[in-house]
């Protein structure tokens, strides 16, 4: 069965810049798959963000050959990609872009938002924290405040708008959901998601090094505990 996959779109981004723009493809795939490529040692910077990656040159030389192989690596994936729809072997996630940390996060599924949540998705709390603990996490970029990770893989009944006000400040290790997202609070910022959960783990800590306990294309799964 063939399967038809978009052009990538390259689109210059000031004069070392290159913007991907990953429709139909996940940016912290994207990412991890250049960062391992040998090349990679000529770029300063790969940031992915919720649906592009911004992937900056030393210099200024040498950005089409760059173009090229990033279309070449985004041809690669998308291979990847339509072999496992068509039912070639091989475990999903293998291949270049594959994630290769499992991060585990214990979770208190006793949030004051949870019971709204409970009732506005048609499942009693427990429900809920089952199936937030069964999702597939992974990190996909980080923003807004230093240590701000944001994780894909809210499965589909727990995708809800965020809140029409959100709270002034939210302590750090706070578990919250909005659409497809979940995030772990890293503490004294304002936050507009709903609130499920808390975990003891330290995810950002500036007296730690590196201060950040995830990176992008990380798997994470939150295992719940007793309250």
């Amino acid at each position: 069965m063939s399967v038809t996959v978009s052009e990538p779109v390259l689109r210059r981004a000031g004069d070392r810049g290159w913007l991907i723009e990953c429709a139909g493809r996940r940016p912290a795939r994207v990412a991890t798959a250049i960062r391992e490529r040998p090349w990679a040692r000529e770029l300063r910077e790969i940031v992915p963000a919720a649906g592009t990656v911004l992937v900056v040159a030393d210099g200024r030389g040498g950005m089409e050959p760059l173009a090229t192989r990033l279309r070449a690596l985004l041809a690669e994936l998308d291979e990847l990609d339509a072999a496992g729809r068509s039912g070639a072997t091989g475990a999903e996630g293998e291949g270049p872009g594959a994630p290769n940390r499992t991060v585990v996060i214990p979770v208190r599924y006793d949030g004051p938002d949870l019971p709204a949540v409970a009732e506005r998705t048609g499942v009693p709390p427990e429900e809920v924290a089952r199936l937030h603990a069964s999702g597939e996490h992974a990190v996909a970029f980080f923003g807004f405040a230093p240590g701000f990770a944001y994780l894909d893989g809210v499965p589909e009944p727990l995708r809800l708008p965020r809140l029409p006000s959100p709270r002034a400040r939210v302590p750090a290790g706070v578990v919250a959901v909005a659409g497809n997202q979940t995030v772990v609070y890293p503490g004294g910022t304002p936050g507009g998601w709903h609130q499920i959960g808390t975990t003891t783990i330290r995810l950002w800590d500036v007296t730690a090094d590196p201060p950040n306990r995830l990176a992008v294309g990380d798997r994470v799964v939150f295992e719940a505990v007793t309250p």
